[in-house]
């Protein structure tokens, strides 16, 4: 039998594992620091552990990410890294520096299965789900190597983080511990492609974190043509479940759309798109598409997204336009990744 991944265990769980292992329950709160205040690579590192308890230890894996490549923008200080997994798998993840602080963007899966037409990270496919941990040394090792503090995170990586739901719901308990990390919730945004039954499962879960949906499309037509998952959840069963967790939670939801060229970007697309969001409390966030060979989609016009932007904001919807980080790296998601994938083949 596996030894348990200690990285990814509450503060409760390592009290039990402790007690299994005959020792005292205050153990568990000085390994649950060295994991993630300290972020320790290896059990000697924790030298108020007793010789004894590290022997123990040292039995269980310790999760630690291998960084590959370090990406840095001469323009923007954003830095898009590529981490190898215990099992060789790697992922990427993106540091962008604002105004009010480092927010890193991480992946939640190795791959994705979700198949967006538009994105790099379906590709491949789903190689895996990331435990709790590998979500967690993402931001862990890129603090490490700027020794600046992560105050936000984005789970906007690659992978759909709702479909590793399990190991999603335990990073997010774990990265705002206040005896860990301690992040604030509300600067934590989870994005979906539109996982109905896990947006209610998510509500329940009575977490203050932002939704983000990828909505991409004004109707189901034009949604079937970009996102597969279209075919399973209308957009009124996604926007049902999205005023459920607005009701639970009182969190406004952000709505990510994609503009592509010639095919969700006209004026039309904003009027119906204005229509299906009215009097909704939420956010559009308009992102010209990142352009991938293997798809064929090109980006909309600078005075597209401006007419779009207006549009929405004359029939009432609160919109922004995502400022471009990283332009001059492999910025987009999953495009870092294949390109390694595609030299090591």
């Amino acid at each position: 039998m596996t030894n348990p991944d200690i990285k990814s265990m509450t503060k409760e769980e390592l009290k039990g594992l402790m007690a299994e292992m005959g020792e005292k329950p205050f153990r568990a709160g000085q390994i649950f620091s060295w994991l993630h205040r300290h972020h320790a690579g290896t059990w000697d590192e924790m030298t108020n552990l007793s010789a004894g308890l590290r022997s123990k230890l040292s039995d269980h894996p310790l999760t630690t990410l291998e960084t590959v490549e370090v990406q840095r923008s001469k323009t923007d200080g954003t830095a898009k890294y590529l981490f190898r997994l215990p099992d060789s798998n790697v992922i990427e993840s993106v540091l962008m520096r604002y105004h009010h602080g480092n927010s890193v963007c991480v992946s939640s899966q190795a791959g994705c299965r979700m198949g967006c037409r538009f994105c790099a990270s379906t590709l491949g496919g789903l190689s895996r789900n990331l435990q709790a941990s590998e979500i967690l040394e993402q931001i862990y090792r890129i603090q490490e190597d700027t020794e600046e503090r992560v105050s936000h995170v984005v789970v906007m990586g690659t992978g759909e983080p709702l479909d590793n739901y399990e190991n999603l719901i335990r990073f997010l308990r774990l990265i705002t511990d206040p005896d860990g990390a301690g992040l604030s919730q509300r600067n934590i945004t989870v994005s979906t492609c539109g996982l109905v039954p896990q947006i209610y499962a998510l509500a329940e879960e009575k977490l203050q974190i932002t939704l983000a949906i990828s909505l991409h499309a004004p109707n189901d037509e034009i949604r079937k043509s970009l996102m597969p998952v279209a075919n399973r959840f209308t957009i009124d069963e996604v926007l049902e479940a999205c005023r459920s967790y607005f009701d639970t939670t009182g969190r406004r939801i952000t709505f990510e759309y994609s503009l592509a060229q010639g095919v969700n970007d006209s004026a039309e697309n904003a009027k119906e798109l204005a229509a299906r969001l009215k009097g909704f409390p939420c956010h559009v966030n308009l992102i010209p598409v990142n352009p991938v060979a293997e798809r064929g989609y090109r980006r909309s016009t600078r005075d597209k997204v401006a007419d779009f932007k207006n549009k929405l904001e004359k029939y009432g919807i609160n919109v922004t336009i995502r400022r471009e980080m990283g332009s001059d790296i492999d910025g987009a998601c999953g495009q870092l990744r294949k390109k390694y994938a595609e030299k090591v083949l």
